[in-house]
């Protein structure tokens, strides 16, 4: 969007910033199926090549804690040079371009490196990219605009690791599949330079009323932080509840697959009818969202079948809600010229206590599960005075607040 689109009728610019919106969706949803895509048989090809399973894990868990740092240093580093679009294109193009490459590596410790580039692009790409979204979601609603960008972002999630089972369903090999992946790839980086070239200045699409300045970041989002954090530490990873699922064969193997396809679903769903709520009352919405998605643990790993199924629904409820109105709350706090400062800290916050509570509820697994249940309720209704601490000082300070 060029400088000038700012002058257009309150209409047109609301049209202009979903167009923007959309398109990054698309950009999203393109890149997911990529190294989505990927992730679905990453473990299994490491195998292929001579690793062990730790050195898998070890892989998996070096890129996201890598890349949890790298985060926070895109963040500051976009704040203080305002090179919004540089890093984003930067960070989409390791992210993506890593992928296809892995149908080349030969040894196990070229893929392990690839595979840790990936996670590390994303994380140079998402706080800038989420702080330009952040100017555009300020037109149709912060909620709303972060909800169609989840939806979307999803539709990928899903589609990627379909194409892989397809390729390799023809008998291809897992170097055929990572081939396959340059397609989306090819296709987010053509949409991302589209964008780039359509609105060079996203920041113009924010209104001068949410254009607030203030010095540090404000307390809200400090409480809004240690309430993130908590609900990160107490929200179980998919992979131990499909653990779970299959060591306890309370569904079949065949329907762990359709489950969490069924969670990515209510996953989109649920980015979009949160996020429209979030927009109406703020964080009143993370709220209730929150002590909603908490009864996913006890019906998960002390139910039986409809259980299952409920605590797979809430489960997706959940990380839809996540990413759409933790996201977005972020853009209500902090004024746009520390924005992405903000979402580098906040993706850190998050990742550290996502993978520290992952390897708690795991330890607490193997000791019994009622445990785990326990410490995933106390950590998610935990957070819970923490976002009302933080809803409170919004609608009194923050920009963009909620009567």
């Amino acid at each position: 969007m060029k400088t000038s689109d700012a002058l257009a009728p309150p209409a047109s610019l609301r049209r202009i910033a979903l167009r923007f919106v959309l398109l990054l969706g698309a950009v999203s949803l393109f890149a997911d199926a990529t190294y989505e895509g990927a992730r679905s048989i990453t473990g299994p090809f490491l195998a292929t090549l001579g690793a062990s399973a730790a050195v898998v894990g070890v892989v998996a868990g070096a890129g996201e804690l890598l890349g949890y740092g790298v985060r926070l240093l895109s963040g500051l580093l976009a704040d203080r040079l305002r090179r919004y679009w540089p890093l984003t294109l930067a960070g989409y193009t390791l992210n993506l371009i890593a992928v296809p490459l892995l149908a080349l590596a030969g040894r196990w410790d070229v893929a392990a490196l690839l595979i840790v580039a990936e996670r590390i692009g994303k994380a140079i790409r998402t706080p800038p990219r989420d702080a330009m979204l952040s100017h555009a979601t300020t037109q149709v609603g912060s909620g709303f605009g972060f909800g169609v960008h989840e939806a979307l972002d999803q539709i990928g999630a899903v589609g990627g690791p379909l194409l892989v089972a397809a390729v390799l369903g023809t008998g291809a090999t897992y170097r055929h599949a990572f081939a396959a992946l340059v397609l989306p790839a090819v296709v987010s980086l053509s949409l991302l330079l589209v964008a780039r070239r359509t609105y060079p200045e996203p920041s113009a699409l924010e209104p001068l009323s949410h254009r607030v300045s203030a010095a540090g970041l404000p307390q809200s989002l400090r409480w809004y932080l240690v309430g993130t954090g908590l609900v990160a530490a107490g929200y179980a990873d998919f992979s131990l509840l499909a653990y779970h699922f299959a060591r306890t064969q309370v569904v079949s193997a065949e329907a762990v697959p359709l489950l969490y396809a069924l969670a990515m679903a209510s996953d989109a769903g649920a980015a979009i009818l949160f996020g429209r709520w979030f927009d109406r009352v703020g964080l009143r919405a993370l709220v209730s969202a929150t002590l909603l998605a908490a009864g996913f643990a006890p019906l998960a790993f002390l139910g039986g079948p409809p259980a299952v199924v409920l605590a797979t629904v809430l489960w997706g409820v959940g990380i839809g809600v996540q990413e759409s109105i933790l996201r977005a709350a972020v853009a209500e706090m902090v004024s746009r010229d520390r924005r992405a400062s903000a979402y580098g800290i906040f993706n850190a916050v998050f990742g550290v206590c996502w993978f520290a509570g992952s390897a708690t509820m795991g330890i607490l697994y193997g000791l019994n599960p009622v445990f785990l249940v326990a410490f995933s309720l106390l950590a998610q209704l935990a957070a819970v005075p923490f976002f009302v601490a933080a809803g409170g000082r919004l609608s009194r300070t923050g920009p963009g607040h909620h009567p």
